[in-house]
């Protein structure tokens, strides 16, 4: 909300940025000075960087600041408040501000915070009052621009909710659990305490920088994870306890008087009250014993809120709370707001805190119901979801509230659903179908429906190894043979098996979609398919609803999804459809199949709205044949299901095939291994480029200009995305790729050309195609040539620019997002772990991530297996399997064998899935207990899944050059297992104990909308930034950040992305202090919504080192440095070229303040890592020779630095050639150096000859006699 934002108290200290903070490339823009303040080794410009730079900064630092300023005239406008307490409060309100955004500024100010039942009355300049409805708008109700207007708050009458609501809100209150402070700050608090000491003992002596820990403190990684996690704030004690008395709940004869609620309340005196809340308000009743007394107390004390009560029977309660308020209202304001969807911490603090009595705590765990509330009405999530989408969006501000309905609605309900899979998966939801068999349940809560998924990875291993024994073909010869037979409808692949992209779900609506096999298929084979068809779809089926979501094509509907991983189980769960459980309209299904093609729906309403949304995704209207002959005109795949609802809503479901099946893997079992959405754009965008150049060509004409603007185009976002990027952040590289695929086909020619690529969803499936022998192989073609892209130019682009560093992955997850932002599946990994087999690095990271991949899979199995009470000793035991040595099986498997014969068969593991370990389908037979497995047979078949998901051989000696650290931490958020921060042993044979086994937390996976209008506007504006239009750059960051924060609230990645861009702006503007205040921003954003140790949030404290440096605050950069490299080392380990370009980066700090041995240790350190990583004719390597260079140059030692710079020149001409203009850079280096260093020789030739001279005058008399004489005789 836009007052909101004008609480937020700027952080002292301006901070210099970097635009290229961490950015791996030679500087080219500039010729190299030998002043260390210019540019340094690693590229980072500073405030010396150009003196053509400095003019234009000045005239657009004042510039930059306008478009706020007229906004925020036009826009804002004050407005006072009037509190229930009789004071005033003065807001900053914009005449689109919702009411309900007024109340949550209201319960964000200190002064009005515990307020939580009033009415809110508008009174205008004519004097009339205006009473607010919650959803309406300022501007519906009255003009605030008119100015003399104010709001009061009237308090309101309570209900059982609530007061409910208003006691749960007190306890949060009084609580500083929701106060998450950043490192970053308290850094900064304590540098501001330190300097603040030191003046005051007066300014002597300059304080002593001290030097980071040892530059081995990296190779330690385990000792490294007790630094990751800091203690938590302590607490201020407000009150003993407040708790629901046993009064509860009021008797009749009370409830006529107004009675909702009794509390027993224990203060810090050590007096116990009893309190009565009532309709009007709370008050302190008689009782004293265990009768009731109503009666207000001798001292009548009352109020209309709680804390208001305690503060008048408690002193000491009054004292804390405001101490509470202090420390809430020293902190920034990002660290007082709460993340909708928080990541998980996949380390918990050691030692493992006391767990104190609360009864509060207690209390909300046992009256909360899995996600929805035992007092009220639930929510009709569907309802309100389909509404949400049907609010008008023709207005910019209209399009801004329905973004923010449909991001809290979706993003409620995910939470919602995450509650009740637990309840689920941990059996306190009963079924709504108990007489079925297990495997059939289906469970609804909460309005929302809920089935269990099986991962059917490991039951099928052997038949994979079998069938791919019988049919080895390699993926060039499948494409090949594919190409050959595209005059046939369906090409029956025999490549190796691969499932989907990632596992699926089965839903209770697609019990029947199992894919159709030959019958001389066995049964057992045609189960295992069948199961893992369904596992597969449902991965495939939330991004299918999600792009039919973005498609938003008006009268076409999905329902809400989300899937939920935990305990070793997957569940998805989806908003109801209307009318489904009650049966209405059994005849409803007006599209598609349910019974996998035997019979089709058609209605021409539907059809018409289809195809709307199909030429937004690129997918063909084309004819089929249902089982009886009959020709049926479709828009999408012929699996998926249209229904009306009992709403006359036409519902979309069942969406596992939006984009083509992948042509390179078409045999049994890859039925849902189907293209990226990221791949189709991309090759749309190629072909429609070909097809304008060969226009263009044929026309005779060859006009260049057209062509290189194409050209530039790309180039020009490819430069947008090096100059945006503060850091080698992976994310922005994985976005920025998408991005260009997607920018690139914004001139006209293009788009249109791109509208009429179209895919086929169903060829190269089971389904029958009606159309020609011709247009059947036409559709075929597309297809396969979009998956020969894929492998043959996307892939190896991908590859080159994971070598060239353009896309630097840190960790298993930014590799995923690398992958998929190409449009490249994660089943290919294993030919990308192939193609940069010759870099360590990515090698490695290629893979750990298989490792993990395949262990999680194993991982989860045992887990479903495994009794609620054997979960840490399960978890604890396969971590000492991975990264230990377990060569024994316990003599326990026996006795646990025993124990469990009667034990109950775990939610969501069929009847079928469990006949085929009695058929003997699965070679690894099933135990009963995780101790039978050892670490060599848990390696085997890991192993055996690589091979089989990946087609990727591990190396043999896998087990002992895996980084185990790293292994550890990308299992445990994959699978969302908690483990303790300590150092580990892990060269021992048992590193793990149960007890440092601390949690097991869900997973999910969503489709939450994002707001597609500010991230066009990101988009626009990182080209203008490129283009140094630091004005419009700054109007449009600043306008996507105002549209975030009023439709996702603060904490959001994309609101982080809009931090760092702004910080970037304001930096080159000349504006440090909003740079560093953009900059802390990004970083608390980051540390919440992405996770402590994110390579996002990496980068972002070494971006904030850099700033801080450049205030010459030394000290507080280092440690912002420290952290860095901690977190670094936590998501890749030590070796890794954004650890060399970090060291560069510490290099150069300690180079400025005058520790050149110091900053030599590091920039030798950093060229050892990138010559071993990268090889030593890598441009980074050069960079390291510059950097040393460099710092010789510091020194004085010319020759040194001579020669390290001829190595980055001779790097620089093999790489670049010698027109590049960092080639000519490094040379003009060169001749610097050089003059130098015979500047310094003469100088000391004429000192020696001189001092010579003074001492020995007579010799050097003897000598000039000589030389005349030898002259004459001449």
């Amino acid at each position: 909300m836009a007052g909101k934002s004008n609480r937020g108290k700027n952080r002292k200290g301006s901070q210099q940025s970097a635009a290229n903070s961490l950015e791996q490339t030679l500087p080219s823009d500039v010729p190299l000075n030998d002043s260390s303040s210019g540019s340094d080794a690693n590229g980072i410009v500073t405030a010396t960087d150009s003196t053509n730079m400095d003019s234009e900064v000045k005239d657009k630092q004042n510039a930059s600041h306008e478009p706020q300023r007229k906004q925020a005239d036009i826009q804002l406008y004050p407005v006072s408040v009037k509190t229930q307490g009789g004071d005033k409060l003065e807001l900053q309100l914009s005449p689109g501000d919702s009411v309900m955004d007024v109340r949550q500024f209201l319960l964000d100010a200190p002064e009005t915070c515990y307020f939580t039942c009033y009415d809110l009355l508008l009174h205008t300049k004519d004097g009339s009052v205006h009473h607010l409805e919650d959803y309406n708008e300022v501007s519906e109700v009255a003009d605030i621009t008119s100015g003399n207007c104010f709001l009061e708050m009237v308090a309101a009458l309570y209900d059982d909710r609530s007061v409910r609501a208003h006691v749960h809100r007190t306890r949060e209150l009084l609580s500083l659990s929701t106060l998450h402070s950043s490192l970053s700050t308290t850094l900064a608090l304590q540098h501001e305490t330190g300097q603040n000491t030191s003046g005051n003992l007066g300014d002597t002596a300059k304080a002593e920088v001290r030097e980071l820990d040892n530059l081995g403190f990296m190779e330690s990684v385990s000792a490294s994870l007790t630094n990751l996690l800091s203690l938590p704030s302590k607490e201020i004690k407000c009150v003993e306890s407040i708790v629901f008395s046993s009064f509860n709940p009021p008797p009749g004869y009370r409830r006529l008087s107004g009675d909702l609620i009794y509390l027993d309340v224990l203060t810090l005196e050590g007096n116990k009250y009893c309190v009565t809340g009532t309709t009007k308000g709370f008050y302190v009743n008689s009782s004293s014993g265990n009768i009731l007394d109503p009666r207000p107390s001798k001292t009548a004390s009352e109020a209309t809120t709680l804390i208001g009560l305690l503060q008048k029977i408690s002193p000491k309660f009054k004292k804390a709370f405001r101490e509470i308020l202090e420390r809430k209202a020293s902190a920034h304001p990002f660290e007082n707001v709460q993340s909708l969807l928080p990541p998980n911490s996949w380390l918990g603090l050691y030692p493992v805190p006391d767990h104190k009595r609360d009864a509060s705590r207690a209390e909300n765990s046992l009256t909360l119901s899995f996600g929805s509330e035992l007092i009220g009405m639930q929510r009709d999530w569907n309802e309100e979801l389909q509404s949400c989408r049907e609010f008008p969006h023709t207005t910019p501000q209209e399009r801004i509230l329905r973004d923010r309905a449909l991001y809290k609605v979706t993003s409620d309900f995910v939470d919602a659903a995450t509650s009740g899979a637990i309840g689920v998966i941990s059996r306190c939801i009963p079924p709504i179908n108990p007489t079925d068999p297990e495997c059939f349940h289906m469970y609804v809560h909460n309005n929302i429906f809920f089935s269990f998924a099986v991962d059917a990875d490991l039951e099928q291993l052997p038949r994979k190894q079998a069938l791919a024994e019988n049919s080895k073909i390699e993926n060039t010869a499948l494409s090949q043979s594919l190409c050959e037979k595209s005059t046939s409808n369906v090409p029956q692949g025999t490549s190796s098996i691969s499932d989907g992209d990632e596992s699926g779900v089965p839903k209770a609506e697609n019990s029947n979609g199992e894919e159709a096999l030959s019958p001389d298929v066995p049964a057992e084979a045609q189960l295992a398919e069948s199961e893992q068809a369904t596992y597969a779809s449902a991965n495939n089926d939330l991004k299918g609803t999600k792009a039919y979501q973005e498609a938003d094509v008006p009268g076409l509907y999905n329902l809400a999804m989300a899937i939920i991983d935990y305990r070793g189980h997957r569940v998805v769960a989806q908003s109801v459809l209307p009318g489904i459980l009650q049966g209405d309209k059994s005849d409803s299904l007006l599209y598609g199949s349910v019974d996998n093609g035997k019979k089709i729906c058609w209605n021409e309403d539907f059809h018409s709205k289809v195809v709307e949304a199909a030429k937004r995704l690129h997918l063909k209207e084309h004819t089929v044949l249902d089982g009886s002959g009959n020709v049926f005109k479709l828009a999408a795949p012929v699996e998926c299901k249209g229904i009306v609802g009992s709403d006359d809503r036409h519902y979309l479901l069942d969406l596992m095939r939006v984009t083509p099946r992948d042509a390179n893997y078409t045999g049994p079992g890859s039925r849902f291994c189907i293209l990226r959405p990221e791949l189709i754009t991309a090759f749309c965008h190629a072909e429609a480029a070909e097809k304008s150049k060969s226009k263009c060509e044929s026309e005779g004409d060859v006009p260049l200009a057209s062509n290189s603007s194409n050209v530039n185009n790309v180039d020009l976002v490819k430069a947008v995305e090096n100059a945006a990027s503060v850091g080698s952040d992976t994310q922005d590289n994985a976005e920025g790729e998408k991005r260009t695929s997607q920018e690139c086909g914004s001139q006209s020619s293009i788009k249109d050309s791109t509208e009429e690529m179209q895919f086929n969803p169903n060829v190269f499936t089971e389904f029958k195609l009606a159309g020609s022998q011709e247009e059947v192989a036409a559709d075929e073609e597309n297809v396969t040539r979009a998956s020969l892209h894929l492998k043959d130019v996307v892939l190896p682009k991908l590859i080159q620019d994971l070598c060239k560093l353009e896309v630097s992955p840190m960790d298993g997850q930014t590799l995923t997002e690398a992958l998929h932002a190409h449009g490249v599946n994660v089943r290919y990994i294993g030919k990308v772990a192939e193609g940069t087999k010759h870099l360590p690095h990515l090698w490695d990271l290629c893979c750990n991530e298989i490792v993990v991949r395949s262990a999680k899979h194993i991982l989860k199995d045992i887990l479903r297996d495994t009794e609620d009470h054997d979960l840490g000793n399960a978890i604890s035991h396969f971590f000492n399997c991975l990264f230990g040595d377990i060569q024994t099986v316990s003599v326990k498997v026996v006795a646990n064998n025993t124990h469990s014969k009667n034990s109950k068969k775990a939610p969501g593991k069929s009847s079928k899935e469990q006949a085929k370990y009695k058929n003997g389908e699965s070679t690894r037979k099933k135990q009963s207990s995780y101790l039978s497995i050892t670490s060599d047979s848990l390696w085997s078949l890991v192993q055996e899944l690589a091979q089989t998901k990946y087609q990727f051989n591990l190396p043999e000696d896998a087990r002992m050059l895996v980084k185990k650290i790293s292994v550890i931490r990308n299992l445990s958020q994959k699978v969302g297992i908690t483990i303790a921060a300590r150092m580990y042993a892990l060269d021992a044979a048992v590193p793990f104990q149960v007890s440092d086994i601390l949690d097991l937390q869900p997973v999910i996976k969503h489709s939450i909308p994002v707001c597609s209008e500010a991230e066009d506007l990101i988009e626009t504006g990182k080209v203008q930034l490129a283009e140094g239009m630091l004005s419009e750059a700054y109007t449009l960051f600043s306008e996507a950040f105002t549209i975030l924060q009023q439709v996702t609230g603060p904490m959001h990645r994309e609101v982080a992305n809009c931090c760092r861009y702004l910080a970037m702006v304001l930096y080159h503007a000349g504006d440090m202090a909003g740079a560093i205040m953009q900059q802390h921003k990004e970083l608390i954003i980051n540390e919440r919504c992405l996770g402590l140790d994110h390579p996002d949030t990496a980068h972002s404290y070494g971006n904030m080192a850099l700033f801080y440096h450049g205030l010459n605050q030394t000290e507080l950069a280092l440690r912002h440095m420290s952290r860095a490299l901690l977190l670094l080392s936590l998501s890749s380990g030590p070796d890794h070229p954004d650890v060399a370009a970090t060291f560069i980066n510490v290099a150069m700090m300690y180079q400025d303040i005058g520790k050149m041995d110091t900053a030599l240790r590091y920039l030798q350190e950093a060229l050892k890592k990138n010559e071993r990583l990268l090889g030593e004719e890598h441009i980074q390597t050069a960079v390291c020779y510059h950097a040393l260079a460099i710092a010789f140059n510091c020194m004085g030692a010319f020759k040194l630095s001579h020669q390290h710079e001829k190595k980055t020149y001779d790097i620089l001409v093999k790489q670049l050639g010698e027109d590049d203009s960092r080639t000519q850079d490094s040379q003009n280096w060169m001749k610097t150096f050089k003059t130098r260093e015979m500047q310094v020789l003469l100088s000391v030739q004429d000192f020696l000859i001189k001092s010579w001279f003074l001492v020995y005058p007579h010799f050097f008399f003897f000598i000039y006699r000589i030389l005349v004489l030898v002259d004459e005789c001449a």
